[in-house]
């Protein structure tokens, strides 16, 4: 499958037929206490992730939250 992940084109082979949101944050190797992600424009809560299916060309943004002072 080809992803756009923040503007990038990712392919990604998933062992699994129906692979779900959780699963590719997972094979991206994020903390998904450290990300929020916009899927298809959307702003998803983390909640969400393993109903999510994905599919091939869908579109993510992905935000890594730091902090500081």
């Amino acid at each position: 499958m080809r992803f756009i992940i923040n503007g990038e084109i990712k392919t990604i082979n998933f062992q699994q037929s129906n692979p779900n949101l959780a699963l590719l944050i997972n094979y991206l190797g994020l903390n998904p206490k450290l990300i929020v992600v916009e899927f298809n424009g959307i702003i998803l809560n983390q909640e969400k992730w393993n109903q999510q299916q994905v599919k091939d060309q869908d579109k993510l943004e992905i935000v890594t939250i730091v902090g500081g002072g």
